[in-house]
């Protein structure tokens, strides 16, 4: 980089939530007044916490203006995060002496007079401790002491003026009570900070944060998901595929299964994604196991994000058919993660899963199932684009992704509530077929983009040491229709031996 360009690169302030910051592209322009929006309750004053405690934490003197909190409901706030508030300044302009006769100019009597009285406690406080942040909460007392928008909007302005002169980086607080065509504010303001909470039928809460506006930076847009916990708020940058590109090798790796390997025309390439799709018990979270345990045994990490069953369940079935996972979870090469679609949404997911590639280097990702990611959050919107760019981004990171599709039905025809082959490298179908009386399970490789994969029909089974994947069977019936036999004289796997029920499978 150039001196002059160097010397053109506007320095950031760290907003104490590196998801903002990253949001941002790096954080704050610093001694410009920002407003910070949303109902009560959506985490403004955590925020604004965290912006000031930042500051501390970089030397810098912060000070929070109080007009509608008390400083005990403060100092209650920060102790529920272990969070010190002492180490800044807290000026409650809302205090019990307004209530005492002696003190007839305060905030508490005829709006002509609180205003200036405000205005003065926050220049003098300002002049004392020379504060580099500044919290002002909440501009909704100020805009009842001004009592109309023209004095209301001159006041904000001769306060900009003010703070700039001073060096000051401002948060303004807003709970969004006045007209919501009202944007007066929004054109004052260096930048607009806007938080929202929406409530669904079930489950938790969604909380989610846009950049309204920021003026001389280029953020990214959009809504993005964050939550409110212990600790503070954690805000999960929506995730764009394109900016992460990452050189891998793209040798074909084995699934562990020969008959299996041979359908996938050699096996899984990094940076493509398996689609696996069938009805219940059919035998596709046992396929994804048996893949991963190849890969464990190369070596690779993987992750495991079940949603449709207990951990302890999903171990002890595997252990039925030879599939020991404990070892791999106690060395750390695999990581399982149960995941309560109802509490979790679809941002802070894709963070977790960035976590599980960026920091701790995973090479395979499996997602079992996707009936339970897509449909247990029917109030998130766009959903299937979410998807798209998550798929899109582990591809260009060089990982292979393993996705389970239930169907609805056993026999007959079988429909499943969304398509997302489109999205999907490899598309594995599963089905059940009959033969002599009895209930078999058959597979096929339908697409793959990465290879060149047999268009053949296989018999597929578990037993006791894994799956097994047999020669190709030509004389099916009734495949398409939904009720597939078959009458070839190609011999079955296991033809004379039990076959293990595979109803959990």
């Amino acid at each position: 980089m150039s001196k002059d360009a160097a010397s053109h690169t506007p320095i950031r302030l760290r907003s104490g939530i590196d998801g903002i910051d990253n949001v941002l592209g790096g954080g704050l322009t610093p001694h410009r007044m920002y407003l910070v929006e949303g109902a009560p309750g959506t985490g403004k004053t955590t925020l604004a916490l965290q912006f000031l405690l930042m500051g501390v934490e970089e030397g810098q003197v912060g000070l929070y203006i109080t007009l509608s909190e008390t400083r005990a409901e403060l100092i209650s706030v920060a102790n529920s995060h272990g969070w010190d508030i002492s180490r800044f300044t807290i000026l409650e302009l809302l205090s019990d002496e307004g209530l005492d006769p002696q003190f007839e100019q305060t905030v508490l009597h005829p709006a002509e007079v609180e205003l200036g009285e405000t205005v003065r406690h926050v220049i003098q406080q300002v002049e004392e401790i020379k504060p580099s942040r500044i919290v002002l909460d909440s501009l909704s007392e100020l805009r009842l002491l001004s009592q109309n928008a023209l004095r209301y909007r001159r006041q904000i302005l001769a306060l900009k003026r003010y703070f700039a002169t001073r060096a000051c980086t401002v948060l303004l607080l807003d709970d969004n009570k006045s007209d919501p065509g009202d944007v007066q504010l929004h054109s004052i303001a260096h930048g607009v900070i806007a938080l929202d909470n929406v409530v669904h039928g079930y489950g938790g809460n969604r909380r989610r944060m846009r950049i309204a506006k920021m003026r001389g930076i280029k953020f990214r847009e959009g809504y993005h998901d964050f939550t409110l916990d212990t600790g503070g708020i954690h805000v999960y940058p929506r995730l764009v595929a394109a900016e992460h590109h990452a050189d891998f090798d793209s040798q074909v790796m084995s699934t562990g299964t020969q008959g299996l390997d041979s359908l996938l025309g050699g096996g899984l390439i990094p940076g493509t994604n398996a689609l696996l799709i069938g009805p219940s018990g059919v035998g596709k979270t046992t396929t994804v196991v048996s893949c991963l345990i190849a890969a464990l045994e190369r070596g690779e990490r993987c992750v495991y994000y079940v949603f449709d069953e207990t951990l302890v369940t999903l171990t002890a079935r595997c252990a039925t058919v030879g599939m020991i996972l404990q070892p791999y979870v106690q060395s750390g090469l695999l990581t399982l993660r149960q995941i309560d679609p109802a509490e979790i949404s679809p941002g802070e997911f894709a963070s977790d899963v960035r976590n599980s590639v960026e920091k701790r280097g995973v090479r395979y990702v499996a997602i079992d199932s996707l009936n339970a990611y897509l449909q247990a959050m029917p109030g998130e919107r766009y959903l299937l684009l979410q998807m798209h760019e998550l798929l899109g981004y582990l591809n260009q990171q060089g990982v292979i992704t393993m996705l389970v599709l239930g169907q609805h039905g056993i026999i007959g025809e079988v429909q499943s509530d969304i398509d997302i082959s489109y999205l999907s490298d490899v598309v594995i179908l599963f089905r059940y077929f009959e033969h002599h009386g009895e209930v078999l399970t058959a597979v096929t490789a339908v697409k793959s983009r990465a290879n060149a994969h047999e268009r053949s029909i296989r018999q597929f089974r578990l037993t006791n040491q894994g799956i097994e994947v047999g020669e190709a069977l030509r004389d099916f019936e009734g495949v398409l229709s939904g009720l597939p036999s078959y009458r070839g004289s190609t011999a079955l796997l296991g033809a004379t031996e039990h076959i293990i029920d595979t109803s959990r499978q």
